[in-house]
């Protein structure tokens, strides 16, 4: 996933804000990043990913201007709609209930109607 792709689809927060958060604020414990757009606060899915980017951007060389982080490797193995699709999985499954203005579950390919 790319830095412009969601990663929180119930607030429509992206991976770019994320990181940046985490890099200006510091948070000291992964649920911090909860005050950055209400990510993982929805239907629980990102919480996870939250965690990963939380310590990619508090691990050792975190905060050094010239220094590159390394890119998450599950978030940079999904495509966003290997992302959605799997969100989708798990609020189906009954696992979280995404609220009011959450974008909307992609339809499988065999609920599609022609």
């Amino acid at each position: 996933m790319n830095l412009d792709d969601k990663v929180c689809y119930c607030f429509h927060v992206s991976r770019r804000k994320l990181v940046n958060w985490v890099r200006h604020n510091a948070p000291k414990v992964p649920s911090q990043l909860s005050m950055c757009g209400g990510a993982g606060t929805g239907c629980g899915w990102c919480i996870p990913f939250l965690k990963q980017i939380f310590k990619q951007g508090t691990g050792p060389g975190a905060g050094c201007a010239s220094c590159v982080a390394t890119p998450d490797e599950t978030l940079d193995a999904l495509t966003p709609e290997e992302y959605a699709a799997l969100r989708a999985e798990y609020v189906k499954a009954g696992n979280g209930t995404p609220p009011p203005g959450a974008e909307p579950l992609p339809e499988a390919k065999d609920e599609k109607t022609d």
